[in-house]
């Protein structure tokens, strides 16, 4: 059984991945696989760019975003016509010469990885390019995969992959996906410490956010700034301890990281 992993630590942002996929299906009818991809309106490939915490405390993420290639699919399930062929090697095909547009494996979808074609009539999606992989030589993975000049993107059977550290997009969804990731956005919280009576930075303050039995801690860096990671969302009490002077604040972290700005400690 074969899987992709999508490592985000190399992640440049080049679109190098989507660019490729639009390439290779946009104008190419590679039945019985699937019809031209439009110009529009479609990325069967697409990278998701965001935008984390606030200034200047901000991360932009770069996640290439695909169909997941579920075990257990949900769109094929709710497909009325049997247009999805769920392969051996994992990747989850829909059949175009099946399909009649109804729309029922769009609202099933989860990832929002299907499309409808209003021109054809049909629904499409993400094939793995299984068109590349069934034809072998000169070119035998998906174009994402070949396209991606840092080496972001792998193919491969899953045991063959270093899957530490990694994980399926959205878990809670409960689908056996194909696709891992490495290094997907986690929330944080971050700010900026100084003394408003000198107008100086706090260097080497001590940050802790904590509530009941989970508490995350810090050093404020040279430049006064604190990054507290991986936080999980709760209500926090928030406190800042400078030498003598000491900060608290109640807050609440939800799914969005968040930049608190500049924080006096008097």
């Amino acid at each position: 059984m074969k899987a992709f992993l999508i490592d985000l630590d190399k992640c440049v942002g080049c679109y190098d991945c989507q660019i490729g996929c639009k390439d290779e299906h946009c104008g190419n009818d590679w039945t019985p696989y699937a019809k031209p991809q439009p110009d529009t309106g479609q990325f069967w490939m697409r990278l998701v760019e965001t935008e984390h915490g606030a200034r200047p405390h901000v991360k932009v993420s770069y996640v290439p975003t695909m169909c997941q290639h579920c075990a257990d699919a949900p769109c094929a399930a709710a497909c009325p016509k049997d247009a999805f062929q769920i392969r051996e090697d994992g990747l989850v095909l829909l059949l175009p010469e099946k399909c009649d547009g109804c729309g029922a494996c769009l609202d099933a979808c989860p990832y929002n990885a299907i499309f409808l074609n209003e021109d054809l009539k049909i629904a499409q999606k993400c094939t793995g390019c299984a068109h590349l992989i069934d034809r072998g030589y000169p070119i035998s993975t998906p174009r994402c995969v070949d396209n991606c000049h840092m080496d972001v993107i792998q193919y491969a059977e899953e045991s063959e992959l270093d899957l530490t550290n990694t994980e399926r997009l959205h878990p809670e969804f409960g689908l056996q996906t194909r696709v891992y990731y490495r290094g997907l956005p986690k929330t944080f919280v971050a700010g900026k410490v100084y003394d408003p009576e000198i107008e100086e930075v706090i260097i080497g303050g001590r940050v802790t956010l904590r509530t009941d039995g989970n508490s995350y801690t810090a050093r404020t860096d040279a430049f006064g700034d604190f990054w507290l990671r991986d936080v999980a969302p709760g209500e926090y009490t928030l406190v800042i301890q400078g030498g003598t002077k000491r900060y608290e604040q109640q807050l609440t972290v939800g799914d969005k990281s968040i930049g608190l700005g500049n924080i006096p400690v008097a």
